[in-house]
């Protein structure tokens, strides 16, 4: 124990517990704070907003919606290591303007294998191509609009390869976009001097880019997007992930100031050296420094926060998560390794305030459960739209992980330190999202800060009671 029985505990503090001190400020408008952010050693965000890695927040759907908006989203690992790579390759081909992998097929396959394989990978056309890779033709949803017929060829249903329009993998996209304009067409194969497919450029990609120009994207003009695993089966799923084009691997582990995970960050940072490793979780500088000197590249920091988090109950461990992350600040602060508050962030002021402590980002889930974007469907009681939210460590979720074979099959026999249950259908992610950013920017304001650099240096906290806290929240008076 390392608190003497004759000095007094040292005071933890939750985000409940403090508020920010407003200060002078000559910011004309919140809109113009900058919010740009280090999510890990090498990964920038505009926003410091991360979807969080649990099988009822984050999927491909998600992780996209949050990349197009400036932050990241963390794939779950509660799938198998195949799905959950598909689920990455999904995020990187739905916005890059030159795709360097386009899905193909060849002409001999029939209409059911296309449309299989256009449903698994979420495309509407494929590249039809011989097996020395030499473009055959391409098959779009207009060629198979009214077919009923799926034991039809693709050869008798594509757009031969004499009537597709193509261009050089050199050509510039302002170019590219002429030529889709120029003949109406949605997809543009790029073929070289020998007739062979060397990648596609698509006119909704186009749009996508346009709409959305604060979106984070690697340097190939893909969505950045980060994906979890574990420390039993870590090295073979990373291995998946990385060929998928993952950005960041997240250690999913909930003591992370443990052997096994310093462990596993040397072996990915060995074997991955150009994927940042993201480890945790922890609550102390103690646990922070390992990590880093293991090789990590950003250190997620939380020991039961988490709306559907009872770690601190059941184990009866953990640190109130202001004092966690300000802890883990001080002690990352020399090595220049980013910290991402993960649980207890209950509305924007939280975020405002998990930034001001220092944090590079914070990690979200409940905020971001059912929405539209999170997986799993909605159900419908008593007039209301639901869906379901749970912690990893749930009964539930480890039940699911027995009836999948998960290699952690262990874990239904102990205590669960998590829960789960329903929460109200709250529609897109994206209203939230601008909700949380919008806070942000206006808790920036009332500090004068108009970066996160500057919000980190003039952010002061004053303690307040349980009473200031009331008096914090809006009330209703009836007369």
């Amino acid at each position: 124990m390392k608190t003497e029985k004759n000095v007094p505990f040292r005071l933890a503090l939750s985000y409940d517990d403090v508020l920010l001190v407003p200060h002078y400020s000559d910011i004309p408008s919140r809109k113009l704070i900058d919010t740009k952010t280090m999510f890990s050693r090498r990964i920038e965000l505009r926003a410091p907003v991360v979807s969080a890695n649990m099988d009822t927040v984050t999927g491909s759907e998600m992780a996209i919606h949050m990349a197009r908006d400036g932050g990241m989203g963390i794939i779950h690992r509660f799938q198998t290591a195949e799905e959950e790579a598909d689920e990455v390759r999904r995020v990187k081909r739905v916005e890059s303007i030159f795709i360097h992998d386009p899905i193909t097929i060849q002409k001999d396959a029939t209409l059911k294998q296309a449309l299989e394989l256009m449903d698994r990978t979420h495309v509407t056309g494929l590249i039809v191509i011989s097996e020395d890779k030499t473009i055959e033709g391409i098959l779009t949803a207009r060629d198979i609009r009214f077919k009923t017929d799926t034991s039809v060829f693709i050869k008798e249903l594509m757009t031969p390869k004499d009537k597709v329009i193509t261009a050089k993998p050199t050509i510039s996209s302002e170019e590219a976009l002429r030529i889709l304009d120029k003949y109406k067409i949605e997809k543009l194969p790029l073929v070289d001097a020998k007739g062979k497919l060397a990648g596609l450029i698509t006119a909704t990609d186009y749009k996508k880019t346009k709409e959305c120009p604060n979106a984070s994207k690697d340097k190939r003009g893909r969505l950045l997007v980060g994906a979890a695993i574990g420390v039993k089966d870590g090295l073979e799923r990373a291995e998946l992930l990385v060929n998928a084009g993952v950005d960041a691997l997240v250690i999913d582990i909930a003591h992370g100031h443990h052997k096994t995970c310093i462990d596993l960050v040397k072996k990915l940072k060995k074997q991955f050296p150009s994927v940042d490793i993201i480890a945790g979780n922890v609550a102390t500088a103690e646990g922070t420094v390992d990590l880093i000197k293991a090789g990590a590249d950003a250190i997620k920091v939380g020991i039961g926060p988490g709306a559907a988090c009872s770690t601190r109950i059941v184990a009866g461990s953990g640190v109130p998560q202001l004092t966690a992350v300000m802890d883990c600040v001080a002690a990352a602060k020399k090595y220049k390794i980013p910290i991402i508050a993960d649980g207890g962030i209950k509305n924007s002021g939280d975020l405002a305030k998990a930034i001001a402590a220092g944090a590079g980002t914070v990690m979200i889930g409940n905020l971001f459960s059912g929405t539209k974007e999170s997986p799993g469907e909605y159900y419908i009681e008593s007039g209301e739209a639901f869906k379901i939210y749970r912690g990893l460590a749930s009964r539930d979720a480890s039940i699911d992980m027995v009836l999948r074979g998960d290699k952690e099959i262990g874990r239904q026999e102990r205590a669960p330190e998590g829960i789960g249950y329903r929460v109200t259908f709250k529609g897109e992610v994206r209203k939230i999202f601008r909700g949380l950013l919008d806070g942000l920017q206006s808790g920036m304001s009332y500090t004068g800060a108009k970066n996160l650099k500057e919000f980190h240096q003039k952010a002061e906290f004053v303690r307040i009671t349980g009473e200031g806290m009331n008096e914090s929240k809006p009330r209703s008076h009836q007369i």
